[in-house]
């Protein structure tokens, strides 16, 4: 899969999509799911692939199921205490610690998602979800929101889900014409700050972790995803008018919190499908499109925060970089500065 530059990544996600809903529901038509048909599901990834899995985990709960989220160093020796069966996510399919603890997991169903079919994790699962969502960077945009959409549609095919996944495409596309204006004033807005917290609930709080690592990552800022509630009980202490910074995710206690922030000087962004919140002088908020499903609302706000740090990259002079620091051990292939 071939590396592309950041802005380029995030404008192509309403294709990406498209082309990945397709294939999806290709895959899904040929799996045999019955393994996954009762019992407590695992969902297991690393990296951005771990923040995909507290939203799949969440997701399945709605439905009255049992999920849970893990990375896999908590199942080294533990997968038969952990759940009845595993998704697998990994975007490249080279994870190496998600290809060990799998390969622990024989026992039990399991099914891998990644961008294609051809890598070990597919091997070592037996069964893929291909998601096809090609080009991206090295910082995950169209992976991460691949991943969000994959793991949609199978829960929805294993617990009932009735939502119409044709939608999303079109929403992103709005989304992506409407909302850089927005996205630029976030960025400007906390451009400079020496910190950033991410808040969110549910499907929030898992693209909460997934806005701290594309912070890291693209913008070398660092920055911490939280839990709305946990949030309150004392890691915004930290804040600062000098130094801190905070983006939401949300339409309930997100919008007060982002509120009161601001009010305290530091500059502040509010990610939110309300169309009743005014922007103020340290307050940017961008309006995203509603479609009443928690995964699908999920990926058309991570995309808006992709978009406002495609704009935090290249104010910072930092565009189209590739990770300073590479690890020779956490891939099952060597790296390359062209190729996810």
């Amino acid at each position: 899969m071939k590396r592309i530059g950041y802005r380029p990544a995030v404008s192509r996600q309403a294709e990406s999509l498209e082309i990945g809903r397709q294939a999806v529901a290709r895959a899904l038509d040929m799996l045999d799911l019955s393994g996954f048909a009762g019992g407590t599901i695992g969902f297991a990834g690393i990296g951005a692939s771990y923040q995909a899995a507290l939203a799949g985990a969440f997701y399945l709960r709605q439905f009255g199921r049992r999920g849970f989220a893990f990375v896999p160093t908590e199942l080294y020796g533990r997968t038969d205490a952990a759940a009845d069966a595993f998704v697998a996510l990994s975007a490249s399919g080279q994870s190496r610690e998600i290809a060990d603890v799998m390969l622990e997991a024989k026992a039990y169903p399991r099914l891998a998602i990644c961008r294609g079919a051809d890598n070990p994790l597919a091997d070592i699962a037996g069964a893929v979800i291909a998601m096809d969502s090609g080009a991206d960077n090295g910082a995950s945009s169209t992976g991460y929101t691949g991943t969000l959409l994959a793991l949609g549609m199978l829960v929805d095919k294993i617990a009932g889900g009735g939502f119409d996944w044709t939608q999303l495409p079109p929403a992103v596309e709005r989304l992506l014409a409407d909302g850089w204006e927005s996205a630029g004033r976030a960025a400007r807005l906390l451009a400079a700050r020496a910190s950033i917290d991410i808040v969110g609930a549910g499907i929030g709080f898992a693209n909460a972790g997934e806005a701290a690592m594309l912070i890291r990552e693209a913008v070398r800022v660092p920055a911490s995803g939280w839990d709305t509630l946990n949030y309150l009980h004392g890691p915004m202490e930290s804040q600062d008018s000098a130094t801190g910074g905070l983006i939401a995710f949300g339409e309930h206690r997100e919008v007060k919190i982002a509120q009161d922030v601001a009010g305290f000087g530091c500059p502040s962004a509010l990610i939110t499908r309300r169309t009743d919140i005014a922007a103020t002088e340290r307050l940017a908020v961008i309006a995203v499109p509603a479609l009443g499903n928690a995964i699908a609302d999920g990926i058309l706000e991570i995309i808006a925060l992709q978009m406002v740090v495609a704009d935090m990259q290249e104010a910072a002079g930092l565009t189209d970089i590739t990770f300073r620091y590479r690890q020779t051990d956490t891939k099952l292939k060597p790296w390359s500065p062209t190729e996810l």
